[in-house]
């Protein structure tokens, strides 16, 4: 069994009436792997669909909307490998001994 044999089954079995452009959704989910991270492949090809299929898009505006998450991914700021700058691991200085009752903090 190959790629669009898997498709048309799958389709099948979803109950979809759909033609779908399979290098089209493979060179976006390399794409996305690769710049941003390898969970976003699948998720960013299950976004694809639900946003060609809430709009009822044609190929073309299939391809029109995979085109925009493409130039999302390639101009991503952070390659696949880097660390997300949100989990930092800073050492925190140890103030216990310093008195903090009559500290006040900003909203």
């Amino acid at each position: 069994m190959n790629l669009h044999d898997w498709i048309d089954e799958l389709c099948d079995v979803l109950d979809l009436d759909a033609e779908i452009d399979e290098g089209l959704v493979l060179d976006l989910a390399r794409t996305v792997a690769h710049m941003v991270e390898r969970p976003a492949a699948p998720v960013t090809a299950y976004l694809l669909g639900l946003a060609a299929g809430s709009s009822g898009a044609n190929p073309e505006q299939v391809e029109a909307l995979a085109a925009r998450a493409q130039r999302l991914a390639e101009g991503w700021d952070r390659p696949a490998d880097a660390p997300d700058p949100d989990d930092v691991d800073d050492e925190v200085p140890d103030d216990s001994a310093v008195d903090h009752t009559a500290d006040t903090f900003e909203d």
